[in-house]
């Protein structure tokens, strides 16, 4: 048994990917799926469409790899966070869509609760905030609809799972209701430091401990897949958030080690070791993984635009076909106009935190036209990219402005990278493989399958493709980034 089957289910795809015994990609699949915005600022899922596209990558990448399960010593899965499946039981049914992790609609709700005095001991539970981002108040939304009372929920009828615990629940043909506890620390439910379910969360958000899962270690059994779909039965031994996988691909595995993953939004953690710590700057004090029942914190910061900007260029705006296009419009971008793009779609995330914010663009002019919107969009990411990393080196300077990791399908534009390498003022690297977050997974699965070595031997396996050194001077750099600064103010103010 060669093989490690890495399980990537993502926000806009999920895919499929096949490591050999030496962490070498054999083969990959990948199925996008339809996104669904029912009303303003929500965002759903057919959690039908998470599973079938995922079993079906699955078996697509077996075949063509030109191997046989027997091959396979174990999955490892990562997802997509804090979205929220609960489905029945009994048939495996969704009893409602997916509420997606960047939906919107309990912005109200988790206003009420901060007014209520709340956010502190919500905080100091769980590391997180109070904001619609997390799976908590996502999930009581979904009851109040289908079962007001919470008696089916009691009864343990309909479960709650983030993507994980519904794909494992799925692959083992509803044997295994388990997590990992870096999934469970994004939910607003997980004590990070006590490690179990808040009782005392569970009850102001009228949350059933019966229909939440078992948390487990990131890498560890969490059951052995229907012998029906892949011909026999395959052992399920990692999990981890598709950040955390991200961290644990970038062998990040050092206090003040910092990796950056650019996907649809931009998240990027910092290795604060055993120790969680508690961020003066709304930043989030989360898991980075958990192995032989010890966590490993880390400060995260999250973005919620990111790669979704360049989409929003390409689907919104029509002004590209392809996401690389934007490169040479960047180039050719008027150097003497200043034009600032606040991706605020969805709001703000880190350091903001502001949910009611929207989009904004300042600095037009009547020269201003796609190229100039190209290049305010990558600038975009690198900026907030700098606003993170702030706030970071303030609640934990260990870090001493070291180098910075990247990955994610943002990662692979040298233009972007340079400017980001400009604008944050410290060295970029590029790791020789950009698929770092289903690496993760494999790493987690592989190794607990003997497949792959320890933590140590994972991370001599690490290697850099480039390192982007900053190359702006530091007028420039404070000219650009006070610019945003006042664009973040003026968007917030409106």
């Amino acid at each position: 048994m060669t093989h490690v089957l890495a399980i990537d289910q993502g926000t806009t795809s999920s895919r499929a990917i096949l490591f050999d015994e030496a962490l070498r990609i054999t083969a990959t699949a990948q199925e996008e799926f339809t996104q669904h915005y029912p009303d303003s600022g929500w965002v759903e899922h057919d959690a039908g469409d998470l599973w079938s596209t995922t079993a079906g990558t699955c078996r697509q990448v077996i075949e063509r790899a030109g191997i046989d399960a027997k091959d396979i010593a174990a999955i490892g899965i990562t997802n997509q966070r804090e979205t929220v499946v609960v489905w029945d039981a009994k048939t495996g049914q969704a009893v409602h869509r997916a509420i997606v992790w960047q939906d919107r609609r309990t912005s109200a709700l988790c206003q009420e609760l901060k007014a209520a005095g709340h956010e502190d001991m919500v905080t100091e539970r769980t590391g997180l905030l109070l904001d619609p981002y997390f799976s908590a108040t996502k999930l009581k939304w979904i009851l109040d609809e289908v079962d007001p009372d919470r008696s089916r929920a009691k009864a343990g009828e309909i479960l709650f799972g983030t993507v994980d615990s519904f794909l494992i629940w799925k692959l083992t043909g509803g044997k295994s209701h388990v997590t990992d506890a870096t999934n469970a620390a994004r939910t607003l439910l997980y004590d990070i430091r006590k490690g179990r379910w808040s009782t005392t969360i569970c009850k102001l958000l009228d949350i059933p401990p019966e229909m939440l899962p078992e948390v487990r270690d990131c890498a560890t059994e969490f059951g052995v897949t229907r012998p029906d779909l892949f011909g026999r039965e395959l052992p399920i031994l990692g999990v981890a958030g598709d950040q955390q996988a991200a961290t644990i691909g970038q062998a990040c595995f050092k206090p003040g080690m910092l990796k950056s993953t650019y996907g649809t939004g931009c998240f990027a953690l910092l290795n604060t070791g055993e120790q969680p710590v508690a961020s003066k700057n709304r930043l989030l004090t989360t898991i980075a993984y958990q192995l032989d029942g010890t966590p490993t914190y880390a400060l995260e910061g999250s973005i919620f635009i990111a790669g979704a900007v360049v989409q929003w260029l390409r689907d919104g705006l029509k002004i590209i076909r392809d996401a690389k296009e934007t490169q040479p419009l960047a180039e050719a971008a008027d150097d003497n106009q200043n034009v600032v793009l606040v991706p605020a779609f969805v709001g703000l995330g880190a350091p903001y935190w502001n949910a009611e914010c929207r989009g904004a663009i300042f600095g037009l002019t009547r020269g201003s036209g796609p190229e100039e919107f190209a290049r305010a969009a990558l600038q975009s990411v690198g900026y907030q990219t700098r606003d993170l990393l702030e706030a970071m080196r303030d609640d934990w300077s260990d870090d001493g402005g070291g180098t910075l990791r990247v990955d994610g399908g943002m990662s692979a534009s040298d233009w972007a990278m340079q400017f980001l390498s400009d604008i944050i003022g410290a060295p970029v690297d590029r790791p020789a493989v950009l698929e770092t977050t289903a690496m993760g997974a494999a790493w987690l699965a592989g190794m607990k399958a003997g497949v792959y070595p320890d933590m140590e031997g994972f991370a001599e396996m690490w290697k850099v493709d480039r390192t982007f050194e900053p190359a702006m001077d530091e007028e420039t750099r404070a000219v650009k980034y006070a610019a945003w600064g006042r664009a973040v103010k003026a968007a917030q103010a409106f």
